[in-house]
């Protein structure tokens, strides 16, 4: 098969989904707590997400839940309520951590963990991380080779049956696979990105689906 060579910026910068309607706490532990979200539960902890309702801080007393871009605090059996207006188009709202945006998406109908690189062509995932998606990379991938920080490594161009962002499912998506442990994270790069539009501001990068 034909090698195709791929130059991979591998910069770091990455995750939240759309605003929810109503938020209720119902249990509250260090580091944790159990929320409602339109009527969904789950317990969360300190930086995880529900339905666009990032969980900021808790302790046995309090939680601190982001919504809309601000910080409501929250104890037992307290509600924040849907006295906002709603996008018309879905917003993802990603916070900065340390050099990074991350967010939570599906590939191939599976929990992915992804890091926003506006520097990658497109998405890229290590030969571990495929693996462990059942991408089946050498069998059906096309030979190619990655140009990475540490020199040009072997990789394989496939095809992911599906990649979710927030509400969006984009379908027959490439992404390059390099063989071994780099990229550390999933690289959510420019082929799907394009399909967004990015406002960076400080430590915020907002996401906004183009109509």
């Amino acid at each position: 098969m034909s090698r195709v060579l791929f130059g991979l910026c591998l910069s770091l910068l990455l995750p939240v989904a759309s605003l929810a309607a109503q938020v209720h706490v119902l249990a509250l532990f260090p580091g944790k707590a159990l929320l409602e979200v339109d009527g969904q539960r789950k317990v969360l902890a300190v930086g995880q997400e529900l339905h666009g309702v990032k969980l900021v801080a808790a302790d046995p007393h309090e939680a601190r839940v982001m919504v809309d871009g601000r910080v409501e605090s929250l104890r037992l059996g307290n509600a924040v309520s849907d006295h906002y207006a709603r996008p018309q188009r879905q917003e993802i709202r990603l916070l900065r951590r340390g050099d990074a945006f991350h967010l939570d998406g599906l590939i191939n109908g599976q929990l992915v963990r992804m890091l926003v690189d506006t520097g990658a062509n497109t998405m890229a995932l290590s030969g571990r991380d495929a693996r462990r998606l059942g991408i089946h990379y050498v069998q059906e991938g096309q030979t190619a080779a990655a140009r990475t920080a540490s020199g040009v490594s072997p990789g394989y161009v496939v095809r992911l049956r599906s990649v979710k962002v927030g509400s969006r499912t984009f379908h027959d998506v490439q992404a390059m696979v390099i063989e071994g442990d780099y990229p550390q994270e999933v690289l959510l790069g420019m082929n799907v990105l394009r399909h967004f539009e990015m406002d960076h501001r400080d430590n915020l990068m907002i996401l906004r689906s183009r109509p």
